[in-house]
């Protein structure tokens, strides 16, 4: 292969990966959509965690698509830069790290000057800057920190505090967590997933029946073990005709199941004043042995795309319908997911060969690992054809940058394009 032959080939390299970065802006625009409708939230924790499932992404790909998406929604510049191929997703990853819509023009001239290895050596030191920034506001903010929990008028426990900014991120990232496990985000504009529930609570209750979960899950994994731990429990009282907690609140029979499905039982029964007669010894659902080897086989939540590691033992065939409590009708399930199930419209069912079959509300099959969709025709016509439709004219020179070739100064650059150095 000649001179001029492999000029060619390398610049038909890249043009093809100029229309690769236009496609791969077009792709984050329609992640930024998908996520911010919570077209995710069919069962799923997170939109990374359907991109997972759906596209086949490593998970921390998936996550970094999800936070890029989510930043450029912010960043005009950088977003038409990367959809016109004059930045690489490589450089706009780095970048949305640390631009803001402030600095992003001073920033896309670096990015379009630069290399990706320089863009790069920027963040970091750019975020160097930062933490000095931020270390003179750490002790003002740490003797400010408070948290106060008191009873209101109304018997509702009113929370008010001020928690220093890494305790407050962890407090939010957990929150967020224990949110996506319990709630879909948003309904589906499409019709063609049924809602997994008929009213989405607010955001304030979200973040309340978050932290009851939070404060659930620490007790359990042992910030008080022994014997006083009984006086946590939640008591639900199932009658032949309703299911009420111990403070007198009815709860559903589809919630009453899901709590039983995994739970202590106690067994009493009351005389005709309503007064208790006899106890019977506190027995679990699911003896401890049958609970390890469920844990062993299942290894987290049987839920398509889940895969939670801490879960709670599902009846497939419920006890109180005659369900043996055997493997073989047990499924491990997140909190999230055995309320999917329970009280959502979710199906579960075991196949003969012991695969479990899980359906959505409108009775569609979900599938373990979703089939990828046909490609028909030339991808990379499809592409260049998409792409010129959009009046995008890329060729070979389209993403080269400014570069000379001289030595990058870190310092100055820092100094010049960062406000707080200024």
């Amino acid at each position: 292969m000649n001179t001029m032959d492999l000029d060619r080939l390398g610049d038909e390299i890249a043009e093809l990966s100029v229309h690769l970065e236009a496609a791969t802006a077009r792709l984050l625009d329609l992640i930024r959509e998908f996520d911010a409708h919570g077209g995710w939230g069919n069962g799923f924790r997170s939109c990374a965690d359907w991109l997972s499932w759906r596209v086949g992404l490593d998970p921390g790909a998936a996550r970094e698509r999800v936070r890029v998406a989510r930043a450029l929604g912010t960043l005009p510049l950088l977003t038409r830069a990367l959809a016109r191929g004059e930045l690489s997703y490589a450089k706009v990853r780095a970048l949305t790290r640390v631009a803001t819509p402030e600095t992003e023009e001073q920033l896309l001239a670096f990015g379009r000057a630069g290399t990706a290895a320089h863009v790069e050596r920027l963040v970091r030191g750019w975020r160097r800057m930062d933490r000095i920034a931020e270390a003179r506001e750490t002790e003002r903010q740490h003797v400010s920190r408070e948290l106060h929990v008191y009873q209101d008028g109304d018997g509702m426990m009113a929370v008010r505090g001020r928690l220093t900014p890494e305790v407050g991120a962890l407090l939010m990232q957990a929150l967020a967590a224990a949110r996506e496990t319990l709630y879909q985000q948003a309904r589906l504009r499409n019709g063609d997933v049924a809602d997994v529930s008929a009213e989405t609570p607010t955001m304030g209750q979200q973040q309340a029946d978050a932290l009851a979960l939070l404060a659930e899950t620490a007790l359990h994994h042992g910030l008080d073990p022994g014997a006083p731990g009984e006086r946590y429990q939640v008591v639900v009282h199932v009658e032949e005709d309703q299911s009420v907690l111990e403070n007198g609140a009815r709860v559903s029979a589809e919630t009453s199941q899901r709590i039983a499905c995994d739970a202590s039982r106690v067994v009493m029964r009351h005389g005709h004043d309503g007064h208790v007669v006899e106890v019977g010894a506190r027995t679990r659902t699911i003896p401890p042995a049958i609970r390890r080897a469920l844990h062993h086989r299942d290894h987290g939540c049987r839920f398509p795309g889940c895969g939670v590691r801490f879960g709670q033992g599902h009846h497939i065939r419920h006890w109180a319908h005659g369900g043996p409590t055997t493997l073989s009708n047990l499924a491990l399930l997140c909190r999230r997911h055995h309320r999917a199930v329970h009280e959502e419209g979710y199906q579960l069912d075991r196949q003969p060969d012991g695969e479990l079959r899980f359906r959505r509300p409108d009775g569609q099959l979900l599938a373990e690992v979703p089939h990828p969709p046909e490609v028909r025709g030339n991808p990379v016509e499809i592409l260049r054809a998409r792409n010129e439709a959009d009046a995008l004219h890329l060729h070979a020179r389209t993403a080269i940058p400014g570069w000379l070739g001289e030595r990058l100064d870190l310092g100055w650059a820092i100094g010049v394009l960062h406000p707080l150095a200024r």
